[in-house]
């Protein structure tokens, strides 16, 4: 996976006085360039990225531009990210090539409100029984995502702070709201050669094409919760910055 981090972006959030040299500058991306960067084409959407263990217990089972990501434990795993419900199956098989049983799947977590990220929800949960949790801020975005007809499955309503445990491991979801009104990010450790790592999973951050900043009527203070959310971002040392799209600037 690659994570493209702009310096001016990382500036930005830290507060700091910054000053590009022409010959280094950025490439300064329209918000419909961005999106059509980080969503990627249907063949990125649906097309598998080779699964691989990333660190610890954490995996990479997403695709070319829709990432998802595996917590394994001894009592079952975590699945961050259903993406697409056509997704389902390809997800389903980079698991099962890890060597982990698809059944296994306890608790299905999203990054945010889009289908690409968490319309496939239902299907998992039909499939494996786990537990659907998502964000309160997201839950009436969620309820109108049915695809084929089926309702959102939404088993636990967290809210920011909120700790998910399983087999040893726990998740914190942290409210990162502007990109939805409930984006999530998760932090958490991985132990990986004796060591202990701070994972971050950024929900996003992101403008998408036609998004309002000023005079939303459906986020009224949009701008607030963008800057709330670089706020939080800004406070965060990952030692694994990871996004929900493979490619996307981060932070940090």
């Amino acid at each position: 996976m690659r994570a493209v981090n702009l310096a001016l972006l990382s500036a930005v959030l830290s507060g700091a006085g910054f000053a590009v040299p022409a010959a280094q500058a950025p490439k300064a991306w329209t918000p419909d360039e961005l999106f059509r960067r980080n969503v990627g084409t249907r063949e990125d959407q649906d097309t598998a990225f080779p699964p691989h263990k990333m660190i610890g217990n954490l995996y990479y089972v997403g695709t070319r531009s829709l990432a998802s990501f595996l917590v394994t434990t001894p009592q079952g795993h975590i699945l961050i990210n259903s993406d697409y419900e056509r997704n389902v199956p390809t997800i389903r098989t980079s698991i099962e090539q890890l060597g982990f049983k698809y059944a296994d799947v306890k608790i299905v977590l999203g990054s945010h409100a889009h289908a690409d990220h968490m319309e496939g929800d239902a299907l998992v949960k039909q499939l494996t029984g786990a537990a659907v949790m998502a964000m309160a801020e997201d839950v009436p975005a969620l309820e109108k995502m049915t695809p084929g007809g089926k309702p959102h499955p939404i088993d636990k309503v967290l809210h920011d702070g909120d700790e998910v445990k399983l087999g040893g491991m726990t998740l914190v979801a942290r409210l990162t709201p502007g990109h939805t009104r409930g984006c999530t990010t998760w932090t958490f450790k991985v132990q990986d050669g004796g060591k202990s790592y701070d994972v971050v999973i950024i929900g996003s951050v992101g403008v998408n094409p036609g998004m309002k900043l000023v005079n939303n009527p459906d986020a009224p203070r949009i701008a607030e919760e963008f800057n709330r959310s670089f706020v939080t971002l800004r406070s965060l040392r990952p030692d694994v910055p990871l996004g929900s799209h493979p490619v996307v600037d981060l932070p940090w």
